[in-house]
């Protein structure tokens, strides 16, 4: 299991409501650093466990995250897998800025994330230094204790009537509290109000796994969107040459591949979404039953789809698939389906076993388990009992102690 270690502080509107969360991620057993020296060791496990279905406990279903950028986390693209929604990009006071830095910057302003300055001093310099992206700043994070009075005040006046927040930053005593809000302040943060609370997130197995889930959910949300699916695709050079390796042997038609977006649009939606779930499977599991899970998953599917009407096979099939892919990668379901927002039918199916496809899951599990139940009779010789034990407890049979 993947475990990321972090803490959140919060952050506090005028109304003493949480407005977000700062959030620092721990490398050492005393050490707490922001997200950008993490990222260079470790960012895309790092951002897919931030981007992951524990987001919401992470941050409550509202509130934002507050990451901490620099020149590196800006140039490897890893940000493109955060929710703009939910994620403010927190440019650090240190950044080496120049104009490839200040346009990537200005290029994520205009995808839609808001942007903020960390630990501003409000001397000359620092309005100089940032001069330039004044205008597509959303939150200024002014440290108190950094900045001289005079200045924090000047600062303060300049930037009010404007768009951008203004954040006091490092408030440790009830006097710093009650100055900030005379100024004008907006945002408030700092141990006077809140300590930064230390907590655990499970990241996914692989990194991998949470692109194609990402995959996934822009096949099912968004018609148009080529260049997404291929630069989630790019993420992963091993996806990428599977994915023309299978369009190059299945695919019966003499051309030559020059681009991803060539292969998905020569594929057709559907089938890169039934070769995503096989490559879920088959890749990206250690699990020593995997195979054999995917051979059940696929005629699983299969068999729900030709059970299904016209309109409703290709969710059908998804449906057969889903409906083992948490015991696969020994997870909660509910997290993979909430996390990617599949179709109601497909939802209901696979978190209530209820809808139009659950008579046909049902005849499905059933000839498995006939099948089984006789390899089982046929070879119980051969099992241990400590698996017997595990498989029992595992689905909730209890077991007679005194007859064992």
């Amino acid at each position: 299991m993947n475990l990321i270690h972090l803490s959140k502080q919060k952050i506090f509107n005028r109304k003493n409501e949480v407005f977000a969360y700062e959030l620092l991620f721990k490398e050492g057993s005393n050490s707490y650093t922001g997200l950008s020296n993490s990222v260079k060791e470790t960012s895309q496990l790092i951002m897919s466990s931030i981007s992951s279905p524990e987001l919401d406990r992470l941050l409550g279903k509202k509130s934002l995250g507050f990451v901490n950028i620099d020149e590196t986390t800006l140039t490897k693209g890893i940000l493109d897998i955060l929710d703009k929604d939910r994620f403010v990009l927190n440019i650090l006071e240190d950044i080496k800025l120049d104009d490839a830095i200040i346009n990537k910057i200005i290029q994520y302003k205009k995808r839609g994330f808001m942007l903020s300055l960390e630990r501003f001093d409000s001397s000359a310099e620092m309005l100089n230094k940032f001069r330039r992206l004044f205008s597509f700043i959303d939150i200024i994070k002014m440290d108190i204790a950094l900045s001289i009075p005079e200045n924090l005040e000047k600062v303060v006046k300049k930037f009010d009537g404007t768009r951008m927040q203004l954040l006091a930053q490092n408030i440790e005593t009830k006097e710093d509290y009650k100055k900030c809000q005379e100024l004008g302040f907006h945002l408030f943060q700092g141990y006077y109000l809140d300590r930064p609370e230390v907590i655990e997130i499970v990241g996914p197995k692989e990194a991998a796994q949470f692109v194609i889930l990402q995959l996934i959910k822009i096949i099912k949300e968004d018609d148009s969107a080529n260049e997404k699916l291929e630069f989630f695709l790019k993420k992963q050079a091993d996806l990428s040459f599977k994915l023309i390796q299978f369009f190059n042997t299945s695919e019966k038609v003499n051309v030559k591949v020059e681009s991803l977006t060539q292969v998905i649009n020569l594929m057709g939606r559907q089938k890169l979404l039934r070769w995503l779930m096989v490559y879920l499977y088959s890749e990206l599991t250690r699990n020593p039953a995997s195979k054999t899970l995917l051979d059940l998953a696929i005629k699983r599917a299969e068999s729900m789809e030709a059970e299904a009407s016209e309109k409703n096979k290709d969710k059908a099939y998804l449906a057969g698939m889903f409906s083992l892919l948490g015991s696969i990668f020994e997870t909660d379901i509910k997290d993979l389906i909430t996390h990617i927002n599949m179709d109601s039918d497909i939802t209901s199916l696979i978190l209530e076993r209820k809808g139009i496809f659950a008579g046909s899951l049902m005849r499905a599990e059933q000839a498995e388990k006939e099948y089984l139940r006789k390899i089982m009779i046929a070879n119980f010789d051969k099992l241990y009992t400590t698996d017997l034990v595990n498989t029992l407890e595992g689905g909730g049979i209890e077991i007679d102690k005194n007859q064992i």
